[in-house]
C-alpha cells in the first residue's frame, strides 16, 4: 500500500505542475478571449496524451491481476513508474522554468481560478474517498488523477468557464470605476493610439515630449487592452494629471471603438496600418476598417493624426469631419514634414517643416532607424497644436529615450546587442535590418520568425529569410519548425547553411554570439520574442 500511496502523491505534484502550465497558457492567452486559450489546446492537443498514463494504466492492470501471486515484481514495475514520474516532474519543471519570458503572474483572478480548479480536481477523489475499499480506492484515485493530469488544460478551460459570471461582476465593478473618475476628470485630454505598428514607440515618445510642459500619463508598458486601460485609469491615472495617453490595441473588428467608448478620446494618432493579427482580424479590410474606428469615434471638435505616406490610411474614405493632420517624408503635402534624414548607429538627425511656417528646423534624436522618425511627426504634430515651442519640441526630441525591446541598443558583454524582441511584423522587421545593416561590424540576426498571419505567415517569413541573407553574417533561428521557412528563404538566396544555427531556447544564442569577434564588434538583432505559448 506504501508504494501507491508514493504513486498518488507524485501525481499531485505533477498535477500541481500541469496546472501551473496551464494557467500560464491561459493568462498569456488573456484568459481566452477571442478563444486565444481554445486555439492553443486544439495547436497542442498532442501534450493532452502521454506516455505516463499508459504506463500507469497498465499498472494498474496487472496489479488487479497479480498483485497476491507477483507481489515482488509489482513493487518493483510502481517503483520503476513512480521513479519515471518523479524524473518526469522535476525535468519539466527546470525546462518550463528556463524556457518562461514571462512568468505567470498570480492575480486575484488566477487566485479565484486555483480555488475553482482545486474543487474540480479534488471532487472526483472526495467521492472515491466517501467510499473508501483500500486498495480499490487508491488505484481509482491514481486512475483519476493520471486522467486528470492528461486533460489538465480542458479542465482550466472550464473552470475559466465556471468563473466567467464572477469575473464579469468583478469586471463591471472595476469597469464602472473606472468611467466615473474619468468623468470626474472634465479637463483632462485624452489622447487615443493605435495602428498596426509602433504604437508603443509612438505612446512613449509623445509622453517624453508632451511632458516638457504638460503632466502627462501613458498607459504603462503594454496595457493596452480594455482592462488594460481600466487598470491603469483606476490605478495610474492621478488628479493632477492633464493629458492621459492611451495605447490601444485589437485583435479583432470592434475592439477599438470599445475602447473608445471607455475613455472617449478627443485625440487620436494612426501609425502604421499593416498585417499585424491577420489571423485574428480575418482580411486587411477589417485591419483597416478596425484601426479607423479610433479617428471616427473622435468627436466633431477632436484632432486625429494620419501618416500621409500610408497608401492604406490615404485610400480611406473617412466617416468623420474631425480636424486631421497628416504627416510624412515622402508625401509632401502634409501638415508636419520631415526631409534630409540621417541615419547611423548613434542616431537620426532630420529636418522639419510645419505647415504654415516656411522655415525648416533641425531636430536629433537617439533612435534608430528612419520608420521611428514617423512616430516622432506624429507626436511632434500634437505637440505643435498643444502650443508647445519649436525650441522645447527641439529639445524634448532629443532628450526621448529608447523604448524597451524596440531597437534598444545595448552593450551586453563582448557584443551588442539590438534588442528588438517585441511583437514583430513584415515592415518592422525590414525596419530592424535597415538599422542592422548601418552596423559597422559582425551582423548576427537572432529571431523566431513572425506570428498571426493568418495563411501569410510563411510567405512572409520566407521573404524575411531572404532579406536577413542579404544583410547577416551569421542567423540564429529559434525553433526548427518555427522557423522552417525563414530557413527556406536562406535557401533560396544560397545562404551558408554553416553560418545558420538553430535552437530551441533564445537563451542558447548568447553563448554563441559572445564568442564570435570582430575589430569592428559585434552586432546582434534579437527580432521577435515569441511569447511561452509558442516555445517548441
Amino acid at each position: 500500500m506504501f508504494i501507491y500511496i508514493l504513486l498518488l502523491i507524485t501525481l499531485f505534484l505533477l498535477l500541481i505542475v500541469k496546472s501551473k502550465k496551464g494557467l500560464h497558457m491561459l493568462q498569456q492567452n488573456l484568459y481566452n478571449e477571442n478563444n486565444r486559450y481554445g486555439r492553443w489546446i486544439w495547436k497542442n492537443k498532442k501534450q493532452l496524451f502521454s506516455v505516463e498514463i499508459i504506463a500507469i494504466v497498465l499498472v494498474l492492470i496487472m496489479s488487479l491481476f497479480t498483485y497476491k501471486r507477483h507481489i515482488l515484481s509489482l513493487v518493483i514495475i510502481l517503483l520503476i513508474i513512480f521513479i519515471y514520474l518523479f524524473r518526469i516532474f522535476f525535468l519539466h519543471y527546470e525546462h518550463k522554468k528556463a524556457q518562461e519570458k514571462k512568468p505567470l503572474v498570480i492575480t486575484a483572478r488566477i487566485k479565484r481560478l486555483i480555488v475553482t480548479i482545486t474543487i474540480l480536481h479534488l471532487l472526483p477523489i472526495l467521492i472515491l474517498l466517501f467510499n473508501w475499499d483500500n486498495k480499490q480506492t487508491v488505484l481509482l484515485s491514481i486512475l483519476v488523477l493520471t486522467i486528470m493530469i492528461n486533460f489538465n488544460y480542458i479542465i482550466i478551460f472550464l473552470a475559466n468557464l465556471i468563473n466567467y459570471p464572477v469575473e464579469r461582476m468583478v469586471y463591471h465593478y472595476y469597469e464602472t470605476k473606472a468611467k466615473n473618475k474619468l468623468k470626474s476628470m472634465d479637463r483632462l485630454k485624452i489622447i487615443g493610439i493605435t495602428g498596426s505598428y509602433g504604437k508603443t514607440s509612438c505612446k512613449n515618445i509623445l509622453s517624453d515630449i508632451l511632458n516638457i510642459k504638460y503632466i502627462a500619463r501613458p498607459t504603462p508598458k503594454n496595457l493596452n487592452t480594455y482592462y488594460g486601460l481600466m487598470i491603469t485609469v483606476n490605478n495610474h491615472l492621478d488628479k493632477f494629471d492633464e493629458i492621459f495617453i492611451a495605447e490601444m490595441g485589437a485583435y479583432v473588428k470592434g475592439e477599438i471603438r470599445g475602447l473608445c467608448e471607455l475613455v472617449h478620446p478627443q485625440y487620436g494618432i494612426l501609425t502604421t496600418i499593416g498585417t499585424a493579427h491577420l489571423e485574428t482580424f480575418g482580411s486587411e479590410e477589417n485591419i483597416v476598417q478596425g484601426k479607423f474606428e479610433l479617428i471616427e469615434s473622435l468627436p466633431s471638435d477632436g484632432v486625429g493624426v494620419l501618416n500621409g505616406d500610408d497608401k492604406k490610411q490615404m485610400s480611406y474614405q473617412l466617416k468623420n469631419n474631425c480636424k486631421i493632420l497628416l504627416i510624412g517624408i515622402e508625401n509632401k503635402d502634409v501638415d508636419v514634414l520631415a526631409s534630409n534624414i540621417t541615419c547611423g548607429y548613434q542616431g537620426t538627425n532630420f529636418m522639419v517643416k510645419f505647415k504654415g511656417d516656411n522655415k525648416e528646423y533641425p531636430f536629433e534624436t537617439k533612435l534608430l532607424g528612419k520608420h521611428n522618425v514617423y512616430n516622432i511627426l506624429a507626436a511632434l504634430a500634437l505637440g505643435y497644436e498643444f502650443g508647445i515651442s519649436i525650441k522645447q519640441l527641439q529639445q524634448a526630441v532629443k532628450m526621448v529615450q529608447p523604448v524597451e525591446h524596440r531597437l534598444q541598443l545595448k552593450k551586453l558583454g563582448n557584443f551588442y546587442q539590438i534588442d528588438d524582441a517585441y511583437n514583430s511584423n513584415p515592415v518592422g522587421a525590414k525596419n530592424a535590418l535597415d538599422v542592422l545593416e548601418m552596423m559597422p561590424g559582425l551582423k548576427v540576426v537572432v529571431t523566431p520568425g513572425m506570428i498571426e498571419l493568418g495563411d501569410q505567415e510563411d510567405e512572409y517569413n520566407e521573404s524575411f529569410g531572404e532579406q536577413i541573407a542579404k544583410v547577416a553574417d551569421f542567423v540564429v533561428l529559434i525553433g526548427k519548425k518555427q522557423t522552417k521557412a525563414i530557413y527556406k528563404g536562406l535557401e533560396k538566396q544560397n545562404y551558408n547553411k554553416d553560418k545558420i544555427i538553430i535552437y530551441n531556447d533564445v537563451k542558447e544564442s548568447y553563448k554563441f554570439i559572445q564568442a564570435l569577434e570582430h575589430k569592428n564588434g559585434v552586432y546582434a538583432l534579437f527580432e521577435n520574442d515569441l511569447p511561452d505559448t509558442y516555445n517548441e
